[in-house]
């Protein structure tokens, strides 16, 4: 790859894949490689400029992640985040500490004032929100850094050394919250990194497509096509690359919405792929009776999945590689080996050691959703199928707390299709991200006629996001929502109540599972 690089050292932030989605927005490559990334395989990577991330930990600490200390005389420029700053300033002779009750121990928005003759403050206001979470404090800032940036409660905010052009902020950029944020990310990437934004979705899928035809070479190819976003565009961007090599098995596992099966037939059935439609309701309904566990769910059905594929694999022939649909936000969501695990993805780790096939593709990994919506156009797939919402792999299993039965999910499909098709009279598409219907396994009394019930209680969500890692609930028109209350309480039967959730994420996630 020719593009320019910017390299992305994780030290296990909960918001670092933020600013790989924030470098790619500025039409910039990066990736994103672990903190104790040799001196060596930095040099490779040549990047133009290299982040530090946020993390957890105290750079004091004994086994905090720590860095190769050559990185600061590449000659490169650098930007510190949040922990990324104090390790900056830890190396380079300043000193950390944690924060007294007469320092800067700094939670969420604040307002923070800018050195705007600094390169990173360029073009801002001189006073501006920012999103603070740290608990650490620079208590003396290294001799050649000049203060830039600070706070009411912490004098320390920003440092910088313009004559190596490192910079460290103590507050998170790649963040919303932040008001200016992208500004000073794409400051430092042009104004300090002299970056071109030579990084397109049309370099991604070329380079792609070389990448996967030199793997695969002459063997099969055996891909899980959902008829979601993710899948569609990942058999897609296959077919590009190894055409009749590749063969999409779709498995309809009975956790569809509302004809989504016959709709993903149909979508795919004139495309230049092998497609094979497994009906598995029964083999899946079987494996899930009794189980009320979201992660014992997700386990299961990811598993079965799996099997699943190896039978028809079989039958198809030998098969060497599968590929698979993951995405950067389901990588991260699944836990790294410094950050936490939010909830497991059934396509992320945990496959059986029986799987029988040579390898695994993911071929989309390293792309955010809006960034794989992006690739499906480079590559020619209908706008309804790219503009699909997401929906989970394990499908409406997770939508359903407690146990998934036949007639709950009967239940759900005909609330969720109703839900769907409101929206869509409403002309409110566009204005959301995510929404669907949740059935709790709370019943309570209700009155229908002249007569009593004791039913479900429904759940209905709805988000706005940019990058799936964050979102807000969205504002839904009131006359909206009750005409999908009315709806589904006239039209499906065992259902009495609905509620519509207004939390955002964090602290909930976009799923109730």
């Amino acid at each position: 790859m020719d593009n320019q690089r910017i390299l992305i050292l994780d030290f296990g932030g909960q918001y670092n894949q933020l600013i790989a989605r924030r470098v790619r927005e500025c039409s910039v490559y990066c990736e994103v490689k672990p903190h104790g990334m040799s001196i060596e395989d930095i040099r490779r990577f040549d990047p133009i400029g290299i982040i530090f991330t946020g993390g957890p930990q105290s750079v004091y600490a004994e086994g905090s992640p720590q860095v190769d200390p050559e990185v600061f005389e590449l000659g490169v420029p650098i930007l510190g985040i949040c922990y990324g700053c104090q390790l900056m300033a830890h190396y380079l002779g300043g000193a950390v500490t944690a924060a007294q009750d007469d320092t800067a121990r700094e939670y969420g928005k604040t307002p923070t004032f800018f050195d705007t003759e600094c390169r990173l403050f360029a073009g801002l206001p001189e006073e501006s929100v920012t999103w603070m979470s740290h608990g650490d404090y620079m208590a003396k800032v290294p001799e050649s850094f000049k203060l830039v940036a600070h706070s009411a409660a912490c004098p320390t905010v920003g440092i910088c050394d313009e004559e190596r052009s490192f910079y460290g902020v103590q507050f998170h950029p790649e963040v919303n919250h932040t008001e200016y944020g992208s500004k000073m990310l794409r400051n430092f990437l042009y104004g300090i990194c002299g970056a071109k934004g030579d990084w397109t979705m049309g370099d991604y899928m070329r380079s792609s497509v070389e990448s996967i035809r030199r793997k695969v070479g002459d063997g099969k190819v055996l891909l899980a096509l959902s008829g979601g976003v993710d899948s569609s565009v990942a058999a897609a961007l296959l077919s590009e690359a190894v055409g009749d090599q590749l063969t999409c098995i779709f498995v309809d596992h009975g956790l569809m919405r509302k004809d989504e099966g016959d709709e993903v037939e149909a979508a795919f059935k004139d495309r230049n792929i092998n497609f094979v439609r497994v009906n598995a309701k029964d083999r899946f309904l079987g494996r899930l009776k009794g189980v009320t566990d979201p992660e014992t769910k997700r386990k299961i059905i990811g598993e079965e999945f799996i099997r699943v594929f190896e039978d028809e694999g079989r039958k198809i022939g030998s098969v060497d590689y599968l590929v698979q649909g993951t995405i950067y936000p389901d990588v991260i969501e699944s836990g790294t080996n410094v950050a936490a695990v939010i909830k497991s993805h059934h396509n992320v780790g945990g496959l059986p050691d029986c799987v029988d096939f040579r390898e695994i593709i993911e071929p989309l990994r390293l792309l955010f959703k809006d960034e794989v919506r992006a690739l499906g156009r480079e590559l020619g797939l209908p706008e309804y199928l790219v503009m699909r919402q997401p929906f989970p792999g394990p499908g409406l299993a997770i939508r359903i707390i407690g146990e998934v039965t036949e007639e709950r999910l009967s239940i759900l499909r005909e609330a969720d299709f109703i839900f769907r098709d409101e929206i869509a009279k409403a002309k409110l598409e566009g204005t959301m991200s995510q929404y669907f219907a949740v059935l709790t396994d709370m019943r309570s009394v209700g009155v229908m006629g002249d007569g009593r019930t004791y039913d479900y209680t429904l759940a209905l969500r709805s988000v706005t996001t940019s990058d799936f890692m964050t979102a807000d609930w969205t504002r839904i028109p009131y006359d909206v929502l009750d005409k999908v209350s009315v709806r589904i309480v006239n039209e499906v039967k065992g259902i009495n109540r609905i509620v519509y959730d207004i939390s955002s994420k964090p602290p909930a996630t976009i799923e109730w599972e």
